[in-house]
């Protein structure tokens, strides 16, 4: 797969209608290659190239509109007005996609005064080169400006990707699009941001085919780097997973065990593959190439391993898993997998399977949420269980800080659901004055239970003015209404709640929408308040929040792991207060010790070892 902004590899489908709508030609690749180029007159034009046949198809990019609703499903089509036909594009890594659709409008921007100030005899008598044809070059800054300025003018309308078949029934007209494409921040990346040098690497591995684990501490951006692999990879044979619903909820993804379609797998092997083989759930495993795994480190060992003789019988094969591409993610030195009472963990790395079918292993290693050197540091002996006298002595110091502010108390971070939700409760029943109630409005109520399970917030939500909140959505990042961010209800206007945040800023709120994907692609969504109680949260599931005033007691920890998962929510030191604090509470579990020992060793082994050409990701 290349990730060039004037190349795509997609399924393709060109339909030509006569002036009645009735298709008179059209053409189906499952897989081609698509090529931004000009011609010598310098019009833009499409090449479509079957990637398993000699057919080559032009189309030239004049007098179009985009219907781009769906480019982040990895579907966009173009319609050509002056050939009356249609370019359905679907299954496209949505960033190439994205890139792709963001490179034509920037190209054709630019040239709609030119190409129309040039005659034709203009054209061929200037110097431009009548043999061959050329690339389309990268876009520059200035082009890219003058696009910008070009997006504020054009409609903003939403517009659909209609489907093959829909075009067929729907009167066409053009009255809803724009005659260059639409171009709603100019077509920006779901996934902003620049990625490191070693992130990059391990984006390179994936597109090479390859099946890799990587890891690193908290704050080091696997969630982000899941996500850039996702968009770089085509949607429909990739599935996303992850072993918690609110790691899978942050990837957009379902859990693994939806994805596995064996319950909770504590059957035996036989019955495993017996419900595996179910026509719903084995037509899933068929067409899945690409399985990514977040929070890998709560998947343990049986079931790894029962997921990897499940995947060689369904799919008929005895390549280790199946022959599916593997993506792995995850801290083994936070959260273990959940355990029986008297039952001694076994950690995925411990299954038969990891040694056949993990190839590659890295290791993030710059830290993004905490930026004070010190604190990164403590974190990082905290992390495999190493209290220092230093360490003791500055996190007890952290016991007098006053991090309130702005009617903002700590959030407490407890080690039980059950201790975080009573104290919630108890402290809500103390504020006098009405309640407010709002139900979650879900588009399937059949999905209830699941969306509870996944989503961050909950189907029904009671607040009163002088209610501690976090807001669980980023609604403006420049101005800290981020993701974790702490606030207070202040009133209520129009029966919303207005909060407070810890900055000073206040937020009116409106209800916000999330939406998760089902197993067979389907999109389910659930529309609330993007708030959630917050004199108290559970460790569990504070996983990938960032908090910027946080309290804890860590008396009651029980897991190896926790204590370091719970202190590295903080953003820094100085947000920071922990009660009591005693090095006792912090221990890493010795198993995984021994494996980053390992691990770090045959790092360096690994990076002998070329990666070598880009390999074409199959479609």
């Amino acid at each position: 797969m290349d990730l060039d902004s004037y190349t795509l590899s997609c399924t393709v489908i060109v339909e030509w209608l006569d002036r009645y709508g009735s298709i008179v030609r059209k053409i189906n690749h499952r897989s081609a290659s698509l090529r931004l180029i000009r011609d010598n007159l310098r019009e833009m034009i499409i090449e479509i190239r079957a990637d398993k046949a000699n057919v080559t198809t032009k189309l030239t990019l004049k007098n179009i509109s985009v219907f781009n609703k769906f480019m982040n499903e990895g579907k966009a089509s173009i319609k050509f007005q002056e050939e009356n036909c249609t370019l359905f594009l679907s299954n496209a890594p949505s960033a190439s996609l994205i890139n792709f659709l963001k490179t034509i409008f920037i190209k054709m921007t630019g040239q709609v005064k030119k190409s129309s100030d040039k005659s034709l005899k203009e054209k061929l008598l200037s110097n431009i080169p009548l043999s061959g044809i050329q690339e389309i070059s990268p876009a520059t800054s200035t082009e890219i400006n003058k696009a910008k300025e070009k997006a504020v003018a054009i409609s903003r309308a939403t517009v659909t990707t209609p489907s093959p078949s829909a075009i067929k029934k729907r009167k066409r007209s053009s009255d809803h699009t724009s005659k260059l494409p639409i171009a709603k921040k100019l077509y920006e990346n779901p996934t902003i941001g620049d990625m490191t040098e070693e992130q990059n690497k391990i984006l390179s591995a994936v597109l090479n085919g390859k099946n890799v684990f990587f890891t690193g501490s908290a704050g080091t951006g696997k969630s982000f780097l899941l996500k850039k692999i996702i968009a770089a990879l085509p949607p429909d044979v990739t599935i996303a997973t992850a072993s918690t619903g609110v790691a899978a909820c942050h990837i957009g993804g379902v859990t693994l065990h939806q994805f596995a379609g064996i319950g909770i797998g504590s059957g035996t092997l036989e019955r495993s593959l017996q419900l595996a083989s179910r026509s719903s759930s084995a037509a899933v495993w068929r067409k899945t190439k690409h399985l990514i795994i977040d929070e890998i480190s709560m998947v343990d060992a049986e079931f790894f391993d029962k997921l990897e003789a499940v995947a060689r019988y369904i799919r008929k094969t005895e390549r280790p898993f199946g022959g599916i591409q593997l993506i792995l993610c995850g801290d083994f030195f936070q959260l273990p997998p959940v355990s029986k009472r008297d039952e001694k963990v076994k950690f995925c790395f411990q299954s038969e399977a990891w040694e056949k079918c993990v190839h590659f292993n890295f290791e993030l290693k710059i830290v993004h949420r905490q930026k004070d050197p010190e604190f990164i540091e403590i974190l990082n002996n905290i992390r495999i269980g190493r209290v220092t006298e230093t360490i003791s002595n500055t996190l007890k110091a952290t016991a007098k800080q006053n991090i309130e502010s702005n009617g903002i108390l700590a959030t407490r971070l407890c080690s039980h659901i059950n201790e975080a939700d009573e104290i919630n409760n108890f402290q809500l029943n103390e504020l006098k004055g009405e309640s407010k109630i709002y139900i979650a409005q879900d588009s399937d109520q059949m999905m209830s239970r699941t969306l509870d399970q996944q989503l961050p917030v909950s189907g029904k939500l009671i607040l009163k003015v002088g209610a501690q909140v976090m807001l669980l959505k980023n609604i403006n990042i420049s101005n800290g209404l981020v993701n974790g961010a702490r606030g207070i209800v202040i009133k209520f206007v129009d029966d919303l709640p207005v909060i407070q945040l810890r900055s000073g800023n206040i937020y009116q709120t409106k209800m916000e929408k999330w939406s998760i994907r089902t197993v067979s692609g389907a999109t389910v969504h659930r529309k609330q308040i993007p708030l959630k109680l917050a004199w108290a949260f559970s460790i569990h599931k504070s996983q990938g929040l960032t908090l910027d005033c946080v309290e804890m007691c860590l008396s009651r920890v029980f897991d190896a792991g926790q204590s370091y998962v719970a202190l590295s929510r903080a953003q820094s030191l100085q947000s920071l207060r922990i009660l009591d604090f005693n090095s006792q509470q912090v221990w890493a579990n010795t198993t995984v010790l021994e494996f980053y020992k390992k691990f770090r060793r045959n790092l360096y082994e690994m990076e002998a070892i070329p990666i070598g050409k880009k390999a074409k990701i199959s479609k």
